[in-house]
């Protein structure tokens, strides 16, 4: 029997697979944050395609936390009805959907909007410099959060992942590479957990405890004076009794760093920080076969895996590999006449 097709229960939510679809920036949404027909059908054939979670991209608590112009949004209630459409139609396709609440920091590129940091450090040469985060921008920073999650119950979302990984505002607060604070939010370790501490708390205030918490972390700041899976296990574990129920583990990009990547190349940061934190994972990391994911989740090496560019590719991934796996899983009907 196959495991990466058998269940796995978090608080109230049961995934009936082990395949999770990344969150992917699909940069489609209209310069409000609103989500589009494209949306919709994104998600929704993914769903159909069998994946057991869905994590919608990065969706930004606030207007300068996006990424780009063309980011979804939920730090306005009339963003609700576009993501209930999607959420409702993956859920009816026997998919559980989650947000990934994000906040861009100082990859922030619209340029209409002031971009905030811990510190006023550009990403790179060809960025802007961030105004540093006072107080106050602390405070609100954590309010739009706690609104996002509000708004992501409002939705229906099975799941919240709090998006603190890739060099995003939280993600800069962790590193020692971008924050170079010399308050309560900079420093040490406990100093530089802080924020994201404070925001958990926030999002924990008014999303139920009986419903999942994600963290998303970059385990590995592929510079020698970053954070590496230890540190990241260190910080994880400050904050996991607030609520804290899976880790979504992946590397890189708080800076400008070339990296090696391989089929599973993030799969021993996620056992590093599975094993040091005893949270169950999810990882990943440009996985394609079917027989790499199976052992991956039969060796215990991870709880949940997660495709990205594959499910790009292939949104009907689940069910090609349900057959090389010789496991039964039920098609779409509309489907079935295509079943071998």
């Amino acid at each position: 029997m196959s495991k990466l097709f058998s269940e796995l229960t978090v608080k109230d939510m049961t995934l009936k697979n082990r395949i999770v679809m990344a969150p992917m920036c699909m940069y489609s949404a209209d310069s409000y944050g609103y989500s589009t027909d494209w949306h919709y059908a994104h998600y929704h054939t993914r769903a159909i395609g069998g994946t057991g979670l869905i994590l919608q991209e990065a969706t930004a608590v606030e207007g300068r936390g996006r990424i780009s112009d063309a980011d979804l949004g939920i730090w306005d209630d009339s963003h609700i009805e576009g993501l209930k459409r999607i959420v409702q139609g993956c859920q009816a396709e026997g998919a559980k959907v989650g947000i990934q609440l994000a906040h861009a920091g100082r990859k922030c590129t619209v340029a209409t909007e002031t971009i905030i940091a811990p510190s006023p450090l550009p990403f790179d040469d060809n960025s802007r410099v961030p105004m540093e985060m006072n107080v106050n921008d602390i405070e609100s920073v954590k309010n739009a959060f706690k609104s996002g999650a509000i708004r992501a119950r409002e939705v229906g979302y099975d799941i919240i992942e709090i998006h603190a990984a890739h060099g995003y505002l939280i993600n800069e607060f962790l590193s020692p590479l971008t924050n170079k604070r010399s308050d309560k939010y900079g420093g040490s370790l406990v100093n530089r957990t802080r924020f994201l501490k404070e925001i958990v708390h926030e999002v924990r205030s008014v999303w139920p405890i009986e419903k999942p918490l994600i963290i998303r972390v970059s385990a590995e700041d592929y510079h020698p004076e970053g954070n590496h899976p230890k540190d990241i296990a260190k910080i994880l574990n400050m904050v996991k009794d607030l609520g804290v129920d899976l880790i979504n583990v992946s590397s890189g990009a708080v800076v400008p760093a070339k990296i090696k990547v391989y089929p599973g190349y993030q799969i021993k940061h996620a056992e590093i920080i599975k094993t040091e934190t005893s949270l169950p994972v999810i990882g990943g990391g440009l996985i394609t076969s079917s027989e790499m994911a199976e052992e991956l989740v039969q060796n215990k090496r991870v709880d949940l895996l997660y495709l990205g560019r594959e499910l790009l590719r292939n949104p009907y991934w689940p069910l090609q590999a349900a057959g090389e796996l010789k496991h039964e899983v039920e098609w779409p009907v509309q489907y079935e006449r295509s079943k071998v």
